[in-house]
């Protein structure tokens, strides 16, 4: 551990390297993801290495071995690649599209909006990708935007607002897996408490959305064919882990499931499903990576004492229980700033989001929404994020008209932050 127990803040330059290309590269070049961020990973990992020479590089390679082989680290890989692996079955077996049209054919006047926020909390929530989900149903947002006269951003912002109620709570998101992981509770557990948190965000922001379309009045045309055997895999995910069932047999069976479904309609033969499998697990295979890489990372900064700086830091400016929770949101929302990706932010800040919740005696259960709820509402309004970037593209919008009607993200931290002032302290 550090020379002494108040750490050393020199410990933490391979994180600052880490931000410095980062950010650096995109603020040079104008874009954001000119720098890929395994690349730079790889050079504060680097750093670390030519760090405190006063331990050997073998022993430093040990160290990151150690850092890497954590149970929780190894499991939210594998979870990780078992969700890319249903992802993909689920895709290719048309899940997406029946269930966007599913929706669309059962939307009463004047709501579409309202509506599309509610199609993009449960694709988002089965699906556990909010990227995906906004390219689902970016699309179908311009078609709504046309037939009803409504702003583009408006229904933009429905979009990436139902596709981050999703990505911080469904119990296939590579965030939740990061956030329970690092904190150490059952995803059922940080399920209940976080919804129970966000569910007056999500209910506000219906009510904003019926509200901007109160005077709408249009007829969803066009081809909505569903076939409701393909919205099957996503259903049985979610009823399975909502009923505690172990995330990899409810992945499993939703595979498996998804590629029956998939043959059986004559979305793919039966000799393609296995390269839809794959597909998606190639798709998981950068935050994979990135997971391994910043635990190593992570494992040499807690050994030369950055770890120890931080909290001190932190300790010397919270009190109590509330004093950690507002530590652990602005530890969650700040690096998901500086990094433009919130599972990478969680997986960064976890570990001592985990030594604050000890510290101060919030529940892991607790520490494990509050990372999870300000990374992504960082991560939904960034307008570097790849969430943004992806609506702005497939709208013909930039960013920056449609974070005005982000409101999910924005009140679900107000949301967190009135939960922390209000929770009863014994």
């Amino acid at each position: 551990m550090g020379e002494n127990n108040s750490g050393r803040a020199v410990a933490l330059l391979p994180i600052l390297v880490f931000l410095l290309i980062f950010l650096g590269a995109g603020f040079i070049t104008g874009d954001f993801y000119s720098m890929p961020a395994i690349v730079a990973f790889l050079l504060a990992l680097l750093v670390a290495f030519i760090q405190n020479p006063k331990v050997k590089f073998a022993d430093k390679v040990r160290l990151a071995a150690k850092g890497v082989g954590d149970e929780n680290i190894i499991t939210m890989c594998l979870i990780f690649l078992v969700a890319g692996a249903f992802t993909g079955a689920v895709k290719a077996a048309g899940g997406v599209e029946s269930t966007v049209n599913l929706g669309l054919s059962i939307l009463p006047s004047k709501v579409a909006v309202a509506g599309l926020f509610l199609i993009g909390c449960f694709i988002s929530i089965s699906m556990g990708t909010s990227v995906g989900t906004i390219t689902a149903l970016s699309s179908i947002a311009v078609g709504i935007s046309e037939k009803t006269g409504f702003s583009l951003a408006v229904c933009a912002g429905a979009v990436v607002g139902g596709a981050m109620f999703g990505d911080n709570l469904s119990m296939i998101s590579d965030t939740t897996i990061a956030a329970v992981k690092t904190q150490g509770c059952d995803m059922k557990d940080k399920f209940r408490e976080n919804f129970l948190i966000v569910l007056p965000a999500a209910v506000a922001t219906i009510l904003l959305f019926l509200f901007l379309g109160r005077e709408a009045d249009f007829q969803v045309t066009g081809n909505l064919d569903y076939n409701i055997f393909r919205v099957l895999p996503y259903l049985v995910v979610l009823i399975g882990a909502l009923a505690g069932v172990n995330v990899f047999v409810i992945l499993i069976a939703g595979t498996v499931l998804s590629l029956v479904v998939g043959v059986a309609t004559g979305a793919f033969a039966l000799g393609e499903m296995f390269t839809h499998v794959g597909a998606g697990i190639v798709g998981m295979y950068d935050i994979t990576v990135i997971s391994i890489i910043v635990a190593c990372i992570v494992a040499l900064v807690k050994e030369y004492g950055g770890i120890d700086f931080i909290l001190t830091f932190i300790r010397k400016r919270i009190n109590g229980e509330r004093g950690g929770e507002l530590g652990i949101a602005a530890l969650a929302l700040l690096v998901d700033m500086c990094t433009a990706n919130n599972t990478v932010a969680i997986v960064m800040s976890g570990p001592i989001a985990k030594e604050i919740s000890d510290d101060f005696g919030v529940t892991p259960r607790r520490s494990a929404s509050l990372l999870d709820m300000f990374s992504s509402m960082g991560q939904g309004l960034i307008p570097y994020g790849a969430q943004l970037l992806a609506a702005a593209s497939l709208t013909g919008l930039t960013p920056f008209e449609i974070i005005p009607y982000c409101f999910y993200p924005l009140l679900m931290g107000l949301s967190g932050l009135v939960f922390i002032f209000i929770k009863k302290r014994k």
